[in-house]
């Protein structure tokens, strides 16, 4: 979509005493698309993420964005509201994903409900890292053998070293990577900050926590990845689910560039990883940009949520085409704070992970949580694509990190929960 946030206030001039009530091409009385509302995490007030139907052509959507951006401008003007409180702040264009998000009064809202371009319309809701408690490093060892983990094979990695990951971007959907930490080798890449006037700096240390595990020297599963930092949670470890759908459409359109490019210079592309570790309440606008992501080619790991209940109430846990990671700990059980059920897909180590931090260039700390469970994942993922040839899909890997997992390793999960415990393949 060929849309600037900046039109509707090139447009506002146009508009300063008329506002335009509806879409004269797309309103229809009596049409109004479903309003959403957060119901396990607090809503952004103000804030809504709009889906499209996705049958819309570009100039549609475009003239509806145009609409919306312009009805938003000479609202804020007339009201003297100032103009960045009002209006569209993200645009959403994936392939089977379109929208876009902002701040709109309850006189746009309700416009934008009446138009029959309009999919559903979501309240922004808060965003949470996935993180817990503090520990000692174990996980690696346990996903490179069928075997329990003793004091013989505790620090044993076992993989491949030549592939390892080798050329695969995973894009860290986070807080950000501290890029420069020695444990990433200079192979980190800055690659975009989503919330509106925050730093391209990780202030939280989650992100960088996840990229070790991803793709460290020493911490990490695919050990010559490249872990792309896709920031859309601030220091404070939360952030805004408009985000984090941005975060995700930005992820899709390099990875798509990526491909486009290679296959215009004939050079080898396996393919792309993204990870991640947050969640909050259900959320179909987040569930449905996983899942266009992922039909678009990307890989994505994502963490089932720390609440001990049924994951398929969280989002992205909830996203049936995502690999959703429960947390288990050094002792083959279920860690305590895992969600689980159906929408769990398998476990990976999260209790008492040790991986890089953000606080200095050599930093390292250890915290729990599916968010530590889900970087195993995704590194995996990196180095079975590594391994993999050309033209393996996201569903072949899906499909092959499952096939080769330990089954029936734990006991007492709780109904409808898969035994399942990442392996590498390794022999």
């Amino acid at each position: 979509m060929k849309f600037s946030i900046l039109t509707g206030a090139l447009l506002m001039a146009g508009y300063a005493t008329a506002v335009p009530m509806v879409s004269p091409s797309s309103f229809s009385e009596g049409t109004v698309a479903p309003l959403y509302a957060p119901m396990e995490t607090e809503a952004v007030r103000g804030s809504y993420i709009i889906v499209l139907k996705n049958n819309l052509s570009e100039e549609q959507v475009q003239s509806h964005a145009e609409w919306i951006s312009s009805m938003s401008a000479a609202r804020a003007f007339n009201s003297g509201d100032y103009l960045e409180e009002q209006g569209i702040n993200h645009v959403y264009e994936m392939p089977n994903f379109k929208g876009y998000s902002g701040r709109f009064d309850q006189h746009t809202l309700d416009a934008i409900r009446q138009s029959e371009e309009v999919a559903y319309v979501e309240e922004d809701s808060v965003v949470y890292a996935s993180e817990l408690q503090r520990g000692a490093p174990w996980g690696l060892s346990r996903i490179s053998r069928r075997e329990p983990t003793t004091l013989r094979n505790f620090s044993k990695y076992n993989y491949d070293a030549k592939a390892a990951g080798k050329d695969i971007k995973v894009y860290v959907i986070d807080t950000g990577i501290n890029i420069k930490h020695v444990d990433l080798e200079g192979r980190a890449i800055w690659g975009k900050t989503i919330p509106k006037d925050d730093e391209d700096v990780d202030g939280n240390g989650h992100g960088s926590h996840c990229s070790g595990t991803i793709a460290g020297k020493k911490y990490g599963v695919a050990k010559k990845a490249i872990p792309v930092a896709v920031k859309v949670l601030a220091s404070n470890g939360s952030g805004s689910m408009s985000d984090v759908v941005k975060g995700v459409d930005w992820a899709t359109s390099e990875y798509l560039k990526d491909k486009k490019l290679a296959e215009k210079e004939g050079k080898t592309f396996k393919g792309s990883v993204a990870n991640m570790s947050l969640g909050g309440g259900k959320s179909p606008s987040l569930d449905a940009t996983v899942n266009g992501a992922v039909e678009a080619g990307l890989i994505f790991a994502v963490a089932a949520g720390n609440d001990n209940k049924d994951a398929c109430n969280y989002s992205p846990a909830r996203a049936e085409k995502a690999i959703t990671v429960g947390a288990s700990t050094i002792f083959d059980e279920r860690a305590y704070f895992s969600n689980y059920g159906k929408c769990v897909d398998v476990f990976a180590p999260g209790l008492n992970i040790e991986s890089i931090w953000n606080t200095n260039e050599h930093a390292t700390n250890t915290i729990s949580g599916t968010s530590m469970a889900s970087p195993h994942v995704a590194g995996l993922a990196a180095y079975l694509l590594s391994l993999a040839p050309e033209g393996t899909t996201a569903a072949d890997i899906k499909k092959q990190i499952l096939e080769l997992s330990t089954r029936n390793v734990f006991k007492d999960l709780p109904s409808g929960t898969p035994n399942l415990l990442i392996y590498n393949g390794f022999e």
